[in-house]
């Protein structure tokens, strides 16, 4: 690996002086889990690193009545081992237990898989399908993104020169709500998505009918996608099977996959079409207060 500076600020102002004195020349380190294996390969070589592990706003991890706040550095273990996130904010707890082992979920964080912005990234459906808002500061102060619209490209987000992640926002969760999320991988050793879902629905009275929903699927598009049509697909209708067969065909004609060593283009039509009826028959079950039959990661 090459050389580089190297500092740890304890205070957001400090470190957004960093990246506007930086520049181009800088990168972030929350968990590291990307960038270190990037660097070490020579993807990145920035001259300075600016760890973000120590900067108290980025380490907020509550629930209170205006809902969820995760600090773009809080580790995965913290968020799936929260009960409270787990019944509430299933998605995103689903999407924390199966980014790597339990060794890289110590460091790996949400808000560094979301900056990261691959297409295929796991958290980012679920913090989509949350309805999550994503605060930004930089030296112009502080600004706030849906983060369906944070990814712009492979690789590539809203944040601008000076700029970073602080945290993300969630409203509080419905009371008959429940979410999901579920990717398909070719092999364990291969741990990236060829396809992820997520998906979020609120039910009425009777536990019958859809009062509203959200669907977000990964790696069948340069970003990770908010399902617009699905998602208006599902309002007023039976959470049946009829209804989940009919937004898996929608979901089809809004994707545009790719062929690469995980899956053809093909094969991903397919298999996006399964992940979306699975995942909002889970998604429906968890709002009726059931028990679905799922291992994480599988």
């Amino acid at each position: 690996m090459h050389e580089f500076d190297y500092e740890a600020p304890s205070s957001l102002g400090r470190a957004v002086e960093l990246l506007v004195e930086h520049r181009e020349r800088t990168r972030l380190l929350a968990g590291g889990t990307d960038l270190i294996d990037q660097m070490r390969l020579g993807r990145f070589t920035p001259e300075f690193v600016v760890d973000v592990k120590k900067i108290q706003e980025l380490n907020v991890l509550e629930i209170r009545a205006e809902g969820l706040r995760v600090g773009a550095a809080v580790p995965c273990h913290r968020i799936w081992s929260e009960d409270s996130i787990v019944r509430q904010y299933s998605a995103l707890a689903d999407s924390s237990r199966i980014i790597g082992g339990i060794q890289i979920q110590s460091r790996a964080s949400i808000g560094g898989n979301l900056c990261n912005s691959g297409p295929a990234a796991d958290s980012t459906p679920s913090i989509i399908v949350l309805g999550g808002t994503c605060v930004i500061a930089g030296p112009n102060g502080q600004r706030e993104v849906a983060a369906e619209e944070f990814c712009t490209g492979p690789g590539k987000n809203v944040l601008e020169t000076g700029e970073l992640l602080v945290e993300m926002r969630f409203p509080p969760c419905p009371a008959r709500g429940g979410s999901h999320y579920r990717r398909f991988i070719p092999r364990n050793e291969m741990d990236i998505a060829v396809v992820g879902v997520g998906a979020a629905v609120e039910l009425d009275e009777n536990q019958a009918t859809i009062v509203s929903g959200r669907v977000a699927l990964g790696a069948v598009a340069p970003t990770p996608l908010l399902a617009d049509a699905v998602s208006r697909s599902l309002v007023g209708q039976p959470a049946n099977d009829t209804t989940f067969a009919n937004a898996a065909e929608l979901a089809r004609e809004l994707i545009s996959p790719i062929t690469d060593m995980r899956g053809t283009q093909e094969y991903r039509y397919h298999v996006t079409g399964v992940l979306v009826e699975r995942v909002l028959r889970a998604a429906v079950s968890r709002a009726r207060g059931e028990e679905i039959d799922y291992r994480p990661g599988h």
